[in-house]
């Protein structure tokens, strides 16, 4: 666990998703041993992936190799690109019928001719480990026991084990979208350990974003605009939270380097503590998927 010596230190000043995401996966470890020490099978994990999309697969390969880390059985369902969205809602139907699967992810974004929301909301919500059915929303809003959304479940689970306290301060989130926006604003209003925020929703259209931004000691962005925060928008000794990834043509070997929606470079010298790009959010966004399946296992054994 991090140290006071560690916070005050510039380099330990960035939350270390990469580092957390691995001691909890070490944990996860330990439980899914004790399961099948007991002569349970392990948590299985299923994702599907349609079409050829380079992030896409880079996301699933991440996954895959989360549930190879702590003991989980892992299936990947590679289908076509021309898939048609009555065989993917079929191929859902016979995940959801199969007892030996805990947790069904559709990994997004989907081909154009298939809707989204469709497909999100034909997977049984007791193996909604994404956290994106209307069932899984819905309980989340009225603080109900549920699967929650992967990458607001893993910003929680970063402020925690940095002991960042959130009681009583002004949380803004920025960015309006049901995966991450919307559930992570109920998520730092609702009463819990990492909670009772006063939360301030905006987005790209907010009308002097920079009033907003200035005032929230959580500062949280998530619009997929590579550097759209700058460091002139962020209050002195504010945590930072950069949701964002996104590849930009550069002069490298690879093409491109990867930027998060905050720009860094000014953000860091105004910023108390900061996610880096990448490794600060997306590996806990795997631990929230980790975690979530471990409770759907748990659910169906323990009851």
């Amino acid at each position: 666990m991090p140290t006071f010596a560690d916070k005050i230190s510039f380099c330990i000043m960035l939350l270390k998703g990469k580092e957390i995401a691995n001691q909890i996966k070490e944990e996860i470890a330990v439980e899914v041993e004790k399961i099948t020490s007991k002569g349970h099978r392990a948590p299985h994990l299923v994702a599907i992936l349609v079409g050829e999309d380079g992030a896409s697969k880079t996301y699933v390969k991440n996954k895959e190799l989360a549930c190879q880390k702590v003991g989980f059985t892992s299936t990947l369902v590679r289908l076509p690109e021309t898939t048609t969205e009555e065989e993917l809602l079929t191929k859902i139907q016979d995940i959801n019928n199969d007892d030996s699967i805990d947790g069904l992810i559709v990994q997004l974004p989907l081909p154009k001719h298939i809707s989204e929301n469709n497909v999100t909301q034909a997977i049984d919500p007791a193996k909604d480990v994404d956290g994106f059915h209307d069932v899984s929303v819905g309980k989340l809003t009225k603080g109900q026991d549920t699967f929650i959304s992967a990458t607001p479940y893993g910003i929680v689970q970063l402020l925690d084990r940095y002991d960042i306290e959130t009681k009583g301060k002004h949380c803004v989130v920025v960015g309006r979208s049901n995966i991450v926006g919307r559930p992570m604003s109920i998520l730092m209003s609702s009463s819990g350990k990492r909670g009772n925020c006063t939360v301030t929703i905006c987005h790209r259209h907010t009308e002097d974003l920079q009033r907003y931004t200035t005032m929230a000691d959580i500062l949280i962005v998530a619009v997929g605009i590579p550097e759209f925060i700058k460091g002139d928008m962020i209050k002195d000794g504010a945590t930072v939270i950069d949701v964002g990834i996104t590849r930009v043509d550069a002069d490298t070997p690879k093409g491109y380097v990867l930027k998060g929606d905050v720009e860094f470079e000014s953000a860091e010298k105004v910023a108390g503590y900061i996610t880096p790009v990448p490794g600060g959010v997306g590996p806990m966004t795997i631990i929230g998927l980790m975690q979530n399946t471990l409770k759907s296992h748990q659910n169906k054994f323990n009851s």
